[in-house]
């Protein structure tokens, strides 16, 4: 036997238990990562009702998702309630973080307060919200007759429901972002907002030109992963509209339509067409946020 095999054959040998402690994460991740991926590939090439025989289609699935009037529809109503509800939740999210940041007394319990949306049941936040934005016995429309206001119809409505769903998801995630850019504040060091007040700058002046492009990465961070979770809202939709999305099909969002296709009406083959399909649109919205956000580094020199 060659020296050479002998000598890959002693380092094969002594690097094998450091192979073996991390085994266990690439065999989970083979299984339960890589093969339905790959496995829902194969399955948007076939038309397949979950019982019976595969039929090879080949790539009409995918040629029938480009002409598809629902799943663009879809891909509309989950791009407008992203921008509805990512807007005023990363303003929130930062108002919120900069109070955090200051001297307040219980800041710890009011950051658990801020974060416990995010670990509440989404299915029972949407039941919640149902009784909420109910158009005849909800507190919303109750209080606003105590103001004056006529009553919104807040489920049976397109735009109603468009923003039943943004403030949702405005509840739900403006709190784990406060955490996020609280995180962000605190990395900035303390002697560059020093130089900035011996400079004369003023908050506001601060803010704006030390503070929040020092938290860009951070905010670069939370828009790209909000664009990521934002195209995938399915629970809110579902629970609060069911299958059809409401009125209008106003609820209707993309992976509400793959839910519908696959397991409403048993067509696996093309609701896995329509999951590369939302995979795709994730891919180039992360994309756009991230070319519209990144902008290159200001020079140094102070505050501009």
């Amino acid at each position: 036997m060659p020296a050479a095999t002998l000598s890959r054959g002693r380092r094969a040998r002594r690097y094998l238990p450091y192979y073996l402690a991390i085994s266990p994460f690439f065999i989970l991740f083979a299984v339960f990562g890589a093969y339905p991926v790959l496995y829902s590939f194969y399955l948007a090439l076939q038309r397949w009702n979950g019982v019976g025989a595969m039929e090879w289609v080949g790539l009409d699935n995918f040629a029938f998702l480009f002409t598809d009037p629902t799943f663009w529809h879809s891909i509309y109503n989950t791009l407008l309630i992203w921008v509805m509800s990512t807007v005023p939740m990363t303003a929130l999210a930062l108002l919120v973080a900069l109070g955090l940041n200051s001297s307040i007394r219980l800041r710890g319990l009011f950051q658990v307060a801020y974060f416990l949306p995010n670990v509440t049941s989404v299915v029972a936040m949407s039941l919640v919200f149902g009784s909420i934005f109910s158009s005849e016995f909800g507190i919303l429309n109750w209080l606003l007759g105590l103001l004056g206001v006529g009553q919104v119809e807040w489920l049976t409505s397109p735009w109603g429901i468009r923003v039943a769903i943004s403030l949702m998801i405005i509840w739900r995630w403006t709190g784990y972002n406060a955490i996020i850019f609280l995180a962000g504040l605190q990395a900035i060091p303390n002697d560059v907002l020093e130089a900035a007040k011996v400079d004369g700058a003023g908050r506001l002046r601060t803010f704006f030109s030390v503070t929040l492009p020092l938290l860009r990465p951070v905010l670069l961070f939370s828009v790209v992963m909000s664009a990521i979770g934002g195209m995938q809202v399915f629970t809110e939709s579902q629970v609060l509209l069911g299958d059809r999305g409401g009125t209008d099909g106003a609820g209707m969002t993309m992976v509400l339509y793959l839910y519908n296709e696959a397991f409403v009406h048993s067509d696996f083959g093309y609701g896995s067409a329509i999951a590369w399909g939302v995979f795709l649109v994730v891919v180039i919205f992360s994309i756009i946020n991230w070319r519209l956000i990144q902008r290159p580094e200001s020079a140094p020199g102070g505050i501009r």
